[in-house]
């Protein structure tokens, strides 16, 4: 149906997507942990896979978009200890977990619709699916890839590595990780250490518990996304997302039950991956402490920020780079985003207000014409080049120009000709609305204020030029008064706190 290209972590390498049923694509995303707030961390996978989804609809697929909501589990992050976060965040906010996990899923729902991301066509949740991961751990004991141990159970990645090529994913060595653990043996009840849990034994003071063959307990957390997309995408299914972090050991882990459970199969056709926003060049988690909440960055509330920052600008943020490339966070880095997103939008909404009723259909301008043409033939190719957005939105930057001189009258709209404008106002709003995801947004007071410090910028930098240092002192000392701090930057820019 089309030439599109996705990177494949699993082969690293592009290659061509073909999905297994022609016309139909199954995918499933790695949903949150519920155990607390999203941040902005999360926020590129959920918005990258959106597109995913918009562009794979645009094609003409009938997409079935899976992404689970963890709200249970043992968890296994490389070097870090295991842990249940739902269990763990309920006793510190003295709430029952389900009360926790419906707090956070509910504000995990509410920040997907502000950046105005599609919902997925199941969601399905850990807990909902016990029984089918009892019914998964069973079917891995009987074929001897699983083995139990004092209520709880393990996979055996020694036996299955003899067999199937355990670490591919990841470019893991199995003999390296565990000849880095053999001191360890007999320290655990695992024969491995590598080994994973499937099912956890429940000591007397957990609070999430399910009876089981092997006792009392709750799953790991491997399992749920094996049992869930097995369950509504069938033993193999065409693509599987989530952020590089998960390669190990979770995704990882996924296609080894997976495939002993169907026989040999492997679950998925393309693995596709986002890569990690980074402060500092640390990537941004709360394990590290070092996140910003959604919810801070909608309200400016946050040491790093400046100010507020809408959710389309976020979005704009996001895209901007492609999605297997590293995006480091910096408080200029969104102002020049959001900066960017307004301009471009501006562009489009006067794109779409010119009026070609009485112009004729075809342009004067030939060269107009074909640099127009050129820039926008090739959105399909870029985003067919393994969802290249941010080459999409670079050539739409280099059209806004051209809009802005044609409502300025500048350019007579004659020269693009009615045809040409019609198909760039069609072209845009395909793209910017349905494929990216982008949407209007009400002006906020906050926004307005911004508006008028910048203008007040301005005017004290043509002051300055023209060397008006009184206006440009009384501009500075009176926004001291209301409690706004001009500051010079020593690029000869502006930058403005609030006091």
């Amino acid at each position: 149906m089309s030439s599109l290209k996705v990177y494949n972590s699993l082969t690293r390498q592009k290659e061509i997507f073909e999905p297994i049923t022609p016309g139909h694509v199954g995918m499933y995303v790695c949903g949150p942990t519920v155990s607390g707030e999203s941040h902005l961390g999360h926020a590129r996978p959920y918005i990258t896979f959106d597109v995913l989804f918009r562009y794979l609809q645009h094609l003409g697929y009938k997409v079935r978009y899976v992404r689970n909501i963890t709200d249970a589990g043992h968890f296994e992050e490389e070097g870090r200890d295991a842990e249940d976060k739902i269990s763990k965040k309920a006793l510190l906010e003295k709430l029952e977990p389900m009360e926790l996990v419906q707090k956070y899923t509910n504000l995990y729902h509410w920040a997907m619709a502000q950046f105005n991301n599609l919902p997925p066509t199941i969601e399905p949740t850990a807990t909902g699916h016990i029984v089918e991961q009892i019914d998964m751990i069973k079917q891995l004991i009987e074929e001897g890839y699983a083995y139990e141990v004092n209520g709880s159970v393990y996979f055996d990645v020694m036996k299955y590595s003899q067999k199937y090529p355990y670490g591919k994913l990841s470019g893991r060595i199995v003999e390296d990780l565990l000849e880095t653990t053999r001191e360890l043996e007999g320290q655990d009840e695992k024969r491995n250490k590598q080994d994973f849990a499937l099912w956890k034994a429940a000591a007397p003071e957990h609070i999430m518990r399910w009876s089981s063959p092997w006792g009392v307990g709750f799953p790991g957390w491997h399992i749920e996304c094996s049992a869930m997309a097995s369950k509504y995408l069938g033993e193999q299914f065409d693509i599987h997302g989530g952020g590089m972090d998960l390669l190990f050991p979770h995704h990882e882990s996924e296609i080894a039950q997976s495939c002993i459970c169907h026989h040999g199969v492997m679950p998925v056709r393309y693995w596709v991956h986002n890569n990690m926003i980074t402060i500092n060049g640390r990537k941004m988690g709360k394990s590290y402490n070092n996140v910003i909440k959604l919810t801070e960055l909608f309200s400016g509330q946050h040491p790093l920020l400046q100010q507020a920052f809408s959710p389309m600008t976020i979005r704009f943020f996001i895209l901007q780079t492609h999605y297997r490339s590293t995006l480091d966070f910096s408080n200029e880095a969104l102002m020049a985003a959001d900066r960017g997103f307004r301009r471009l939008w501006e562009a489009y909404e006067n794109l779409l207000k010119l009026d070609t009723t009485s112009v004729p259909e075809t342009g004067t301008d030939a060269e107009l014409i074909a640099k127009v043409t050129k820039l926008e033939s090739v959105f399909d190719e870029f985003m067919d080049d393994d969802l290249s957005t941010a080459k999409v939105l670079a050539n739409m930057f280099e059209l806004v120009p051209v809009i802005n001189s044609i409502k300025d009258k500048h350019i007579p709209a004659v020269s693009l000709g009615g045809k040409t404008i019609r198909h760039l106002q069609e072209r845009f709003k395909t793209y910017l609305e349905s494929i990216f995801g982008f949407k209007a947004e009400a002006e906020s007071n906050d926004n307005k204020l911004t508006g008028v410090m910048e203008l007040l910028i301005d005017i004290r930098k043509e002051a300055k030029s023209r060397k008006d240092y009184a206006t440009s002192d009384k501009i500075r000392n009176q926004l001291q008064e209301l409690g706004i701090a001009l500051k010079d930057e020593k690029d000869g820019g502006m930058s403005f706190t609030f006091l």
